[in-house]
């Protein structure tokens, strides 16, 4: 078994319960962690072997580009995404954090984090 994490992925979207936020738009930033089997493509130095992380940004891509009310449901599109693109996939978290949130205070990010 085997850790893959892609980290620091960036995204303007346009998620949020107000209607400015679906609107203008925010700064999101995404991270995610998949455990699968790794031997094979360790054994074999061959991309068909391994779990594509170009094409695990990609499903990551889509989903953000669907505009959602809240950051959970867009982790869970994210993750029915993975599952059923990537069925080697064994653990998937998903972190979504929305930069600088109009929560009425100075904060850096609010952040959901799910997994399956």
């Amino acid at each position: 078994m085997g850790i893959i994490e892609i980290e620091g992925m960036k995204f303007y979207a346009y998620h949020g319960h107000f209607t400015a936020e679906q609107i203008v738009g925010n700064n999101f930033e995404v991270y995610v962690r998949l455990e699968t089997e790794c031997d094979k493509a360790a054994e074999s130095d061959n991309l068909e072997d391994a779990l594509n992380y170009q094409a695990v940004y990609e499903t990551i891509k889509e989903a953000m580009q669907i505009k959602s009310a809240l950051l959970e449901n867009v982790s869970k599109r994210m993750l029915d995404g993975l599952y059923e693109k990537f069925p080697v996939i064994k653990k998937a978290t998903i972190k979504i954090s929305k930069m600088n949130p109009p929560m009425g205070g100075e904060m850096e990010r609010v952040s959901v984090t799910m997994e399956r």
